[in-house]
């Protein structure tokens, strides 16, 4: 009898162990296939296995946090990513302005360049010009009293005031000379008198008329002074 339940016992406690061994591998897969073994599965067990372990998820799920970490950038990271672009932001507005100033100063040159060849083709022209005035002056000078009333002198006279008129738009003026000092940047001493009534070194008498185009000497006015 003693036998008996000596062995009774021991199918007991087989079916205890059995039993805890399943809700062992209960707890770890619920796949049951056949690479669960009595202490549930391993990683190469679950790579074999069609069947949805517990295990598998794990592993899938322990995968993708590291995917997920080494993706993750550290705020260390991200805040030197930022510092970078932030200076090469800061280098590309440098850069631009710089551009812009040398555009803005090359800009201004060739305005100023442009000006002066206008001013220089002016005043050659300009100065091929003034014989011509010259001889409208000396023609005007020359006519006598009695004829000034004359309607061809008239025209003429009509005519050399209308190129003075369009000098004067032009920006062309004559020079003052007769009762001002002399000055060597605007009159051109060609005669000197001691006799002539007036202070010393001024212009007495102007022997041909001198220019401005705007700021600068067209032609010198001829002039005799007094010594």
């Amino acid at each position: 009898m003693d036998e008996n339940r000596d062995k009774i016992d021991n199918e007991m406690n087989k079916n205890e162990e059995i039993k805890e061994n399943e809700q062992k591998i209960n707890n770890d897969c619920n796949c049951g296939c056949e690479h669960c073994g009595p202490d549930g599965c391993s990683e190469e067990d679950c790579k074999e296995c069609d069947n949805d372990c517990r295990c598998k998820d794990k592993n899938e799920n322990k995968d993708a946090n590291e995917n997920v970490g080494a993706s993750a950038a550290s705020p260390e990271t991200e805040k030197d990513e930022l510092t970078l672009a932030n200076e090469k932001i800061k280098d590309w507005e440098d850069k631009y302005k710089r551009l812009l100033a040398e555009f803005d100063n090359f800009r201004k040159r060739s305005e100023k360049e442009s000006a002066m060849m206008i001013d220089i083709g002016a005043s050659m022209i300009l100065t091929k010009i003034l014989p011509i005035v010259d001889n409208f002056e000396r023609a005007i000078n020359s006519i006598p009293e009695d004829i000034k009333e004359n309607s061809f002198v008239d025209g003429v006279d009509k005519i050399y005031k209308q190129m003075l008129k369009t000098f004067e738009d032009l920006g062309v003026k004559p020079i003052e000379a007769v009762g001002k000092p002399f000055d060597a940047n605007l009159h051109n001493a060609v005669m000197t008198d001691e006799n002539a009534e007036g202070e010393v070194d001024t212009v007495v008498e102007e022997l041909q008329k001198g220019y401005m185009y705007k700021d600068q000497v067209l032609r010198h006015s001829m002039v005799k002074v007094k010594k």
